[in-house]
């Protein structure tokens, strides 16, 4: 790889609470992050990654919630921009499955698929399970809005 061409990865990483008000903080400082790291608010990619942080994190609080732990989000931004978020329960695997046309829910990780390059889940090192994806941190190629 040419030395000039290399990319540098800038991290951020935070642990909220498990509740519906961490998960709104967890995508409220997504986006202040990535705005610092110069993906604007409001740009698709800037948009892209909130909706992939808001169903991460709302999953994490209402799936892969256990009684006095934490959930954590990880931006890490290189060529792409992945974002993982852990919790404390590994049994429950997220699938983006079809769902009813009248369904009222599941159809977050069906947008998730959409705008990122690539997703899926591990299993977090210790206890539970991290939710991945990766975007294109700039308007271009796929998954770009």
């Amino acid at each position: 790889m040419n030395p000039q061409s290399a990319v540098t990865a800038t991290e951020f990483v935070q642990r909220f609470s498990s509740t519906r008000r961490g998960a709104r903080l967890a995508r409220w400082l997504a986006v202040q992050q990535l705005d610092a790291w110069g993906i604007p608010y409001g740009s698709p990619r800037s948009d892209a990654a909130a909706l992939v942080v808001a169903e991460f994190a709302a999953n994490a609080v209402t799936h892969g919630h256990v009684a006095g732990r934490d959930f954590e989000v990880r931006l890490a931004l290189g060529e792409l921009l992945r974002i993982e978020v852990s919790d404390a329960r590994g049994e429950s695997e997220p699938a983006a499955a079809p769902v009813a046309e009248d369904a009222e829910c599941g159809r977050g990780l069906l947008l998730v698929a959409a705008v990122a390059v690539a997703w899926g889940v591990k299993a977090r090192p210790g206890v539970g399970k991290v939710v991945w994806a990766e975007l294109h941190p700039h308007d271009e190629g796929v998954g770009a809005m």
